[in-house]
């Protein structure tokens, strides 16, 4: 099982992290890796990755404002919530 886990984890981490996109594939993957955002974004990453159904349109719009577009804020949102699921995964696994 674990085998197999890991097989798609790698494959929804590739798709999310390493295929071109609007963000830069260095930030998707310092984010989806669990390290800190660059202070402009930190406040929204740490959201989705502890609280994401907390997040309000009012974040969203907060992003917009700074200059991403639709496309970067879901590429951010995939990102951290890709390291989250990660991070929960590897937990729940060791604790078997």
């Amino acid at each position: 099982m674990r085998d197999r886990l890991a097989g798609l984890m790698r494959e929804v981490s590739t798709a999310v992290v390493e295929t071109p996109g609007e963000l830069d594939r260095d930030l998707r993957r310092r984010i989806a890796a669990g390290e800190p955002a660059p202070a402009e974004l930190a406040t929204y990453v740490e959201k989705v990755r502890r609280h994401a159904y907390r997040v309000t349109d009012a974040d969203v719009d907060a992003l917009r404002a700074r200059g991403l577009s639709d496309d970067g804020i879901f590429e951010l949102t995939l990102a951290a919530a890709l390291g989250a699921a990660r991070t929960r995964l590897e937990r729940g696994l060791e604790a078997l």
